[in-house]
């Protein structure tokens, strides 16, 4: 136990930490989410998007000197140009493959981008500047980073701009569509290419976007991508696919797994959770905690 702090204190500085970790691991298993409600397919490139987004927001804001939050937005934009490269390039050129070849297709995009971030940035480490200087807060004995504070605020910003987005606007209620029937979308006149276009660009934001805002607090390098999309799709699997509630829920769930497990047995076995977690979820519940068996059929787009 860390000297001077009392078990209560640890356990609410475990819980922070947790929390902080979960929300990482929903985002970008909501990115997952994105993906797979309008096409089927799981993009296995997630976790190097938000990769991506961190080192592109150090190239920014380090080698170009940028304000930390014109690199914010523009790693974000640049993010969004993946996500729209992937798809007129790749994606929509293999439209007529099953749905497993388009799966081992994100696979290799995952191994371009992986080996293309290690050829511009090394395999050096990098971390950013927080996005607001000054001491940790202190509550009931726990240390919250500032950095924390923005990581909540602006999950919760884009959690609540998506729901806006997918139940108020046109694009979103026909990407809803798509998701819900993509023939009877297109027989009433909406564009499921678009659609399928829209669902990777806005992915690839919100990974990139997750990929920024924990760089200042966790070191950021070529190939931390594999991991956080492993974590991402155990949280995108036992939340249910396809399900954002369920995403956040699980992600956070796993998060508090994750540092209380470091925190109490061993910071080597902390990596392993999201492996277990995801295991007992496919042989128990294979739809997730809050999917449904529907959520497991497969439709083409």
């Amino acid at each position: 136990m860390t000297a001077g702090f009392s078990p209560g204190a640890d356990i609410l500085q475990y819980a922070v930490s947790g929390i902080t970790l979960g929300i990482i691991y929903a985002l970008v298993a909501v990115g997952y989410n994105i993906i797979y409600n309008v096409t089927e397919i799981i993009n296995f490139a997630q976790g190097e998007l938000v990769m991506f987004g961190g080192l592109l927001a150090v190239f920014f804001a380090g080698s170009i000197h940028l304000p930390i939050w014109i690199a914010f937005f523009a790693a974000i934009c640049a993010g969004g140009c993946i996500g729209f490269a992937m798809d007129r390039l790749i994606i929509r050129h293999a439209r007529n493959r099953n749905v497993i070849s388009l799966i081992l297709i994100t696979i290799a995009v995952s191994i371009l981008l992986k080996g293309t971030a290690m050829f511009a940035w090394g395999k050096d480490p990098y971390t950013l500047p927080a996005f607001s200087a000054g001491a940790p807060f202190i509550l009931a004995g726990a240390a919250i980073q500032r950095q924390t504070l923005w990581i909540v605020g602006i999950s919760a910003f884009m959690v609540i701009g998506l729901s806006v987005f997918f139940h108020r606007s046109f694009y979103g209620k026909a990407m809803l569509a798509c998701a819900d029937n993509p023939k009877a979308a297109r027989m009433v006149g909406i564009n499921v290419r678009l659609m399928v276009l829209l669902s990777f660009i806005l992915s690839a934001i919100i990974g990139a976007a997750a990929g920024v805002i924990i760089a200042p607090i966790s070191l950021m390098e070529y190939d931390r991508g594999a991991l956080l999309g492993l974590k991402g799709f155990g949280a995108a699997v036992l939340g249910g696919l396809g399900n954002f509630p369920g995403a956040l829920i699980a992600g956070a769930v796993l998060g508090l797994c994750e540092s209380f497990c470091a925190g109490y047995l061993s910071s080597g076995y902390k990596d392993a959770v999201a492996l277990v977690l995801l295991l007992v979820a496919l042989f128990i519940k294979p739809e997730g905690l809050f999917g449904n068996r529907e959520a497991l059929k497969l439709k083409r787009f």
